[in-house]
């Protein structure tokens, strides 16, 4: 039984904001990548043909969700 009061979780609007929140890390992400390989090429830093590791780590606070996720970006077929 909840707290009287306390409203109850909204599936619909969890679901919303979650992805509201993927929506902005993802294009957030994306443009720092792009805009630091690109400088780092034009600076000689890299050469354009590498595979680079890539890391993100979530957590999501009240949880026990912790999790890093790791890649490698191809910079070239």
């Amino acid at each position: 039984m909840k707290p009287k009061g306390q409203k109850r979780m909204d599936k619909d609007e969890l679901n919303i904001n979650i992805r509201k929140f993927l929506k902005k890390l993802g294009i957030k992400s994306q443009r720092e990548m792009e805009e630091a390989i690109t400088k780092a090429v034009e600076l000689g830093d890299l050469r354009g043909n590498e595979r680079l590791a890539v890391t993100a780590h979530i957590a999501l606070q009240g949880t026990d969700v912790d999790f890093t996720i790791t890649e490698e970006i191809a910079l070239t077929k």
